[in-house]
């Protein structure tokens, strides 16, 4: 199961066509590969504008939704004949969608969920055997590394620990951090090993054949 930030979504085309490379090349290795994909600026954008105009909380999730999965679509398109078609819209039309044995690449589901929480979810049900989360960080740190110089990047981490590091962290709309609550207690319950690594070829390479990159989730 491999997470990819939405911010991959606001570069080049190229950037997007890389990360789809390495996935092409991994799949000669691995025996499958489901992919959830994150809403990025495109969803902060139209998350800003409707909240301006009113909108609840329930609705702003569901635009950040419907983002997200404009961003898988744009990285079935780059997959070609390997990916299953189009997003699918729940978690059974997910779990169906992988037994055609092609990749599926998802967004959200629902409201309330981060795209994190889909994730993990669906890690869960098909019993993966690593969740990585790719992120626009090395992996987790200690202390916030874009307020702090001396924050230190730790190669392991329990649940626990990394829920503390995260405690006060918004679960409004659009504004999700490395992991919600949500996506922690299911990481916490399914005991998948989980992965948090930067979002980028190499490293999103190196996780899939099993290297030490990043920070790994235990306990």
């Amino acid at each position: 199961m491999l997470k990819l930030t939405g911010s991959l979504f606001d570069r080049d085309a190229e950037d997007i066509r890389a990360v789809s490379k390495v996935l092409t090349d991994v799949l000669k290795e691995l025996c499958g590969l489901t992919v959830v994909t994150g809403g990025g600026k495109a969803a902060r954008h139209y998350i800003d504008i409707a909240t301006r105009l009113g909108a609840d909380q329930s609705t702003l999730d569901e635009i950040g939704t419907e983002a997200s999965r404009i961003n898988a679509k744009l990285l079935i398109i780059t997959l070609g004949s390997l990916a299953y078609p189009y997003p699918p819209d729940t978690l059974e039309e997910a779990v169906k969608a992988v037994s055609t044995g092609k990749v599926v690449v998802a967004g959200g589901f629902q409201p309330g969920q981060s795209t994190n929480a889909v994730a993990s979810l669906l890690a869960e049900r098909l019993s993966a055997s690593l969740f990585i989360n790719a992120t626009d960080v090395e992996g987790v740190y200690d202390k916030d590394p874009k307020r702090f110089r001396d924050a230190k990047l730790l190669k392991k981490v329990s649940v626990a620990e990394l829920r503390r590091i995260l405690e006060g962290s918004s679960t409004y709309a659009g504004t999700y951090e490395l992991m919600d609550p949500l996506a922690l207690k299911i990481i916490e319950r399914s005991k998948i090993p989980t992965r948090i690594i930067k979002c980028s070829p190499e490293c999103i390479r190196g996780a899939l054949v099993g290297r030490d990159i990043g920070t790994l989730i235990v306990g």
